[in-house]
């Protein structure tokens, strides 16, 4: 079938894309790169024609409440409306295990997205994964100088290949009923977010030093508390953050 996938040029978005085509898809990716403007509409009109289901798995890079939910708001509404105009039967849409429970201004602009397309014109799946193994990347990425600033936070990572396979699953699912919350998916053990980053940089070779900084208030104390765990039955991930090192180790070699 016809698949619109929003943010398809990303991490899940690009594997999404890739298992729906290995499935016998024909995935369409909305995407700024695309000429597709989520937050403003511009260049979404006919996009969807023909699309009967569409995989949500937008993004913005920004922990600020005001334009995380901003986004999330604007980019969701657009896509549901469009989405119900072209008649698709079912839309699916990643978040995040625990984002009820960490007021955390990202967190706040996702909780505006489940809230969206839980109440939205199309029949709805929402499946909450944690952190994926990439997480730390965009942290020493990003770090300036030798150090390397790293929240705090106890996760139980899992894969970002896993995660866009569990949404691919849910792909053609929705016959009588809409999905509704499926069982959130997580990793097959708990770290800590620090020496996850300390692990990525060793398998770079990189010197960098790790510095695990505790959010104030109530936030960190969320997240290193186990508030991004899953605490309700869920789907356990197969593939380890060691998998994941190898892999980062075998691409600089």
């Amino acid at each position: 079938m016809r698949v619109a996938v929003a943010g398809g040029t990303g991490l899940i978005g690009a594997l999404v894309v890739r298992k729906l085509t290995e499935a016998g898809h024909e995935p369409v990716v909305l995407a700024r790169s695309r000429g597709v403007d989520l937050t403003t509409g511009t260049g979404l009109a006919g996009k969807l024609d023909g699309c009967e289901e569409v995989v949500d798995v937008t993004n913005v890079m920004s922990v600020r409440r005001k334009p995380a939910v901003g986004f999330f708001a604007a980019a969701t509404r657009n896509l549901l409306d469009a989405a119900a105009t072209a008649g698709a039967r079912h839309v699916i849409a990643l978040s995040i295990v625990g984002v009820d429970d960490v007021d955390l201004g990202y967190y706040f602009g996702k909780r505006k997205q489940e809230e969206l397309v839980r109440t939205g014109p199309v029949p709805w799946t929402i499946l909450r994964a944690t952190q994926f193994h990439e997480f730390p990347e965009p942290l020493v990425d990003g770090a300036r100088g030798p150090f390397v600033v790293v929240p705090q936070e106890l996760s139980q990572p899992v894969s970002a290949d896993e995660v866009a396979g569990a949404l691919v699953a849910q792909v053609g699912q929705v016959g009588q009923e809409p999905g509704g919350y499926v069982r959130p998916l997580a990793g097959p053990e708990q770290l800590q977010m620090a020496d996850m980053a300390r692990r990525l940089v060793k398998a770079r070779g990189s010197r960098k030093i790790v510095l695990p900084v505790r959010l104030p208030g109530a936030v960190g104390k969320a997240m290193t508390g186990g508030a991004l765990l899953p605490r309700e039955d869920y789907a356990r991930g197969e593939r380890t953050f060691a998998e994941y090192l190898r892999r980062v180790a075998n691409r600089l070699s």
